[in-house]
């Protein structure tokens, strides 16, 4: 065996030439766009179905996640998976980023759902987990622990140090992301990084579960303490209105504390005590 072993990751394919579109356009079509079904990701916990939007012509992939479909959960009962998902996204564009697809909360066929633009991924994932022998990651890694490959044996699960999964680290600590899985992590043929699936975020109590923890503790780099700014900027004004419809003003509040206690800190967090730091399964 190499001695770092690739794990796929499973992504999704965009439309050629979407990305040619300008942002307001995009939005429009996933907001108004009449959908059309043409598939359904069968291994997802909720129901996500891969549709088509088409408004004037103009086509666009996407995943529709109606509420209808979401399973209850015990701990996030305020709510539902869809706002929490375009909530996510609006704190990301207010971050200055664009980890998060281009994310509206309609009416489609089925009810109020969660609409985003489909990304296409890299065929080989991106790169950016990996197996390697050994108890210390290799140069350019930072491990997230040990992990059991096959009966008796194990191995040491590893993040790229990459810059994108560093910003990406802060976006999840502001929006309390409860699963940050590899298979959530969309890297683009371009060099791009996409995040998805942020339905269990903006949770009142810390709960933080992620695989990227190989910067926790370390200082934050200046390009995130800019966000942080901006954020907390924009809380104090239009993003305020724009997640008052889909949270609720707990949640709001202890956004805000986060972001606070991010800028007073300036370092990444480490992981808790009181709940588990890496989502199962990881990958």
């Amino acid at each position: 065996m190499p001695a770092t072993e690739r794990i796929p990751q499973v992504g999704v394919s965009e439309p050629t030439g979407s990305e040619a579109r300008d942002a307001a356009r995009v939005r429009e079509i996933l907001t108004r766009g009449e959908l059309t079904a043409r598939g359904r990701v069968t291994r997802a916990s909720n129901a996500v179905l891969l549709c088509d939007a088409v408004l004037d012509g103009d086509s666009l992939a996407c995943v529709h996640k109606p509420v209808a479909g979401e399973r209850p959960l015990w701990d996030f009962p305020d709510g539902n998976l869809a706002r929490r998902e375009v909530a996510a996204f609006a704190v990301c564009e207010a971050m200055g980023w664009d980890f998060v697809p281009p994310t509206v909360l309609r009416e489609g066929p089925w009810g109020e759902a969660m609409t985003q633009l489909w990304i296409e991924t890299a065929e080989d994932g991106g790169g950016l987990l990996a197996l390697q022998d050994g108890e210390e990651p290799e140069e350019g890694w930072k491990a997230i622990g040990l992990a059991e490959v096959e009966e008796g044996r194990t191995a040491l699960l590893v993040h790229r140090d990459d810059p994108r999964l560093r910003l990406l680290s802060v976006l999840d600590a502001v929006i309390n992301n409860a699963d940050r899985k590899g298979g959530h992590l969309l890297p683009t043929p371009q060099g791009g990084l996409h995040a998805i699936d942020h339905g269990v975020s903006f949770h009142t109590d810390d709960k933080l579960r992620t695989l990227l923890w190989g910067w926790a503790g370390d200082p934050l780099p200046e390009e995130a303490v800019e966000a942080l700014a901006r954020v907390a900027h924009a809380l104090d004004g239009p993003l305020a209105a724009t997640l008052a419809p889909l949270l609720t003003e707990a949640e709001i509040t202890a956004l805000r504390a986060r972001v606070t206690a991010l800028r007073e800190s300036g370092v990444h967090p480490e992981p808790g005590e009181e709940w588990p730091a890496i989502p199962w399964p990881p990958v």
